[in-house]
């Protein structure tokens, strides 16, 4: 069957974090990563059946969530998985968090390639941990790895981690197996673990691949640690469920002592049977959604670009999150994200938010409805007309 992805879900008086959140009504929020579109119908229905149970009790998570797990990412990308390797977690960013309080000391560093995912910060500050810094190298609209910097960053003493995020968020990169070997060589040789946030693994767009960090060798998988969750491919945040995955048994007992110490070690039933569906009836679903957010994502880039060729729409190889070089405006990214919001009630995130790297850039979430998304566009066009007046 066909679904329907252009069907306008008012989500505002729902609770919504991202809808529900401006003051002004007539706010058209493009910015914190979740879609506007329902999730798969097999994840509705199997919620609503757990709903029409009625006893909403403490969760026991069942053989038949770790098999979903394990079949959904040996079957779509060769990684190969034990029962015994999860943890189960309410989600990805409390699993960085916990890891991070885990495997480093406070005073450590942990190491990202920045413009980052911006709650990597938050995770190694809360864990009195400090961020350093390697900045990506941008030309052409496209993001690479310094290795040189990177190397150096790593042989640090005091660097015990390398949080990755793969795909990468908000550069849109999704790694190839070559890069991906050449920073676990790195990190290997300098005794640093990678901390893989996999969580936009699904969103990978015609052309690319993802490949996991762990199905590189147990060289590698034994060397790092997987975050993953369905909540950005199916659009379950608020369901919070995420596993970590981890090989190594000694580490697996720290991050276990770790996420109970910060007590995100229980998960609701809604979390449970919702992956469940989601990886054992999704499928098809999630092609269909791929297909449309490509479409999104080329009609934004053409769209900007056709009017604006001083911007530049950096080259997305995954995610729903466009990262857009606007330093032709002169304009910092805060100014940017504020005047728009204030001018045109439209809510991006600036650059900065993803650390110095991303100054002068903003992000712009395209995953909603087409009409949505022109909206959108119209507003920005409209700012940017009336600033080069």
């Amino acid at each position: 069957m066909r679904y329907d992805f252009d069907e306008i879900v008012d989500r505002r008086g729902s609770g919504s974090y991202k809808w529900d959140s401006a003051a002004e009504r007539d706010t058209l929020p493009m910015w914190v990563a979740d879609m506007d579109f329902r999730t798969a119908p097999a994840v509705v229905e199997a919620l609503r059946r757990r709903v029409e149970h009625g006893v909403f009790g403490y969760t026991l998570v069942s053989e038949e969530y770790y098999t979903a797990v394990i079949n959904w990412f040996g079957r779509r990308h060769g990684l190969e998985l034990k029962r015994e390797w999860f943890i189960y977690t309410s989600g990805v960013v409390p699993a960085v968090s916990a890891i991070i309080k885990a495997l480093a000391s406070p005073g450590d560093g942990v190491l990202l390639l920045t413009p980052v995912y911006n709650c990597f910060f938050s995770s190694i500050r809360n864990n009195g941990c400090h961020a350093v810094e390697s900045a990506l190298l941008y030309n052409d609209g496209k993001y690479t790895v310094d290795f040189d910097d990177f190397e150096r960053k790593a042989s640090d003493k005091a660097v015990k981690l390398f949080v990755l995020c793969n795909p990468h968020n908000p550069g849109g990169r999704v790694w190839s197996a070559d890069e991906l070997r050449r920073l676990g060589d790195i990190c290997s040789r300098h005794g640093v673990i990678v901390v893989a946030d996999e969580i936009h693994c699904e969103l990978v767009f015609p052309g690319y691949r993802y490949v996991p960090f762990a199905s590189l060798g147990p060289e590698y998988r034994d060397n790092s640690v997987t975050c993953v969750s369905p909540s950005k491919a199916f659009n379950t945040a608020g369901l919070q469920i995420a596993n970590i995955i981890v090989s190594d048994t000694a580490r697996r007992a720290l991050i276990d002592r770790a996420i109970n110490d910060n007590e995100v070690c229980d998960v609701n039933p809604f979390g449970v049977v919702g992956l469940i569906a989601a990886y054992n009836e999704g499928e098809e679903w999630l092609s269909q959604l791929l297909e449309y957010l490509y479409d999104n994502y080329m009609y934004m880039k053409e769209y900007i670009e056709a009017r604006f060729p001083k911007l530049t729409v950096t080259r997305l190889e995954g995610t729903y999150l466009a990262w857009i070089d606007c330093r032709a405006l002169g304009l910092t990214s805060v100014c940017i994200e504020d005047s728009l919001m204030e001018q045109e009630h439209l809510w991006i995130n600036g650059g900065t938010h993803y650390g110095a790297a991303g100054e002068g850039f903003v992000r712009i979430n395209f995953a909603c409805p087409r009409s949505t998304l022109a909206s959108g566009l119209d507003r920005f066009a409209r700012w940017i007309s009336n600033r080069c007046q």
